[in-house]
């Protein structure tokens, strides 16, 4: 199966060549001066999704600071109720206007195989952004890559806490190294001082590398941060393999390019080591 573009025009350019010159914008000065074995050899990492014009900048310092490996497991909220809450998709490619992007089949499968509540599901994926807007960023910073698309709903700690291990469980058998990417923009539609304020909570969790505490803080403070059972359980996962640090590269509001601070989305980029 082909999942074509979702988001292409809205989200990012649908023209090759201008959604080229957008990408490589925010991968670069630096990008490809670094020498790869200078990039950060990440476990995982966070990344924001919203339209490029917002969170491109952010998604783009995380991308030009680790090395991206041939394999690549992306997590992400499923924004609409459509499909299974916890979905994964094992077969097939995805379409960008930069060419296609094979899904890791094999690794797709041990994971669905560790975790039965995942769901082959392509109703879920078919017009979810979060996961989309990341490719062409992996396109332009990876010579090749292959990977795996899980899509959440609203979770339980459980059952994220379970999903946690099993990715881990599946990543620490492999030979090759697999990324993990968690999908999230965070606090949403209230004032750039509040959203600051919400943020550094949520954010500080993760740098402490704390998922309990990461999921309790987005409730307890009522954090509108949608991709937050992403980041949860990428936590966990990255700690059973032994993440001992994470480091918050860029942070920055909408309000920051539009001039709006009544209303601004936060978005936050991460990385894992």
């Amino acid at each position: 199966m082909i999942r074509l573009p979702a988001v292409a025009g809205r989200f990012y350019p649908d023209d090759p060549e201008r959604l080229r010159a957008a990408v490589d914008s925010f991968l670069v000065p630096g990008f490809d001066e670094k020498p790869e074995q200078e990039r950060i050899h990440a476990r995982a990492c966070l990344v924001p999704h919203a339209g490029y014009v917002y969170s491109g900048g952010v998604a783009g310092e995380v991308y030009r600071c680790i090395e991206i490996p041939k394999r690549v497991v992306l997590l992400g909220p499923r924004h609409y109720p459509r499909g299974a809450p916890l979905a994964i998709l094992s077969d097939g490619a995805w379409q960008t206007p930069l060419g296609m992007v094979p899904i890791d089949h094999l690794l797709a499968e041990k994971i669905a195989r560790a975790f039965p509540p995942l769901r082959e599901d392509d109703v879920a994926h078919s017009a979810e952004h979060s996961l989309e807007v990341q490719l062409p960023f992996l396109q332009r910073a990876a010579a090749s890559f292959a990977f795996v698309p899980i899509v959440l709903g609203g979770v339980q700690w459980d059952v994220l806490e379970a999903l946690g291990h099993a990715l881990a469980s599946v990543i620490a058998a492999e030979r090759e190294p697999i990324l993990l990417i968690a999908s999230s923009d965070m606090n949403h539609y209230e004032s750039d001082a509040v959203t600051r304020v919400k943020d550094r909570k949520a954010i500080d969790q993760v740098l402490a590398l704390e998922p309990r505490k990461l999921f309790e803080t987005v409730r307890d403070e009522n954090i509108s941060m949608c991709g937050y059972a992403a980041a949860v359980a990428t936590l966990i996962a990255a700690r059973d393999l032994g993440a001992a640090r994470a480091e918050l590269v860029r942070y920055a509001t909408s309000g920051e390019l539009n001039g709006d601070l009544q209303e601004v989305v936060g978005y936050a980029g991460i990385v894992i080591e």
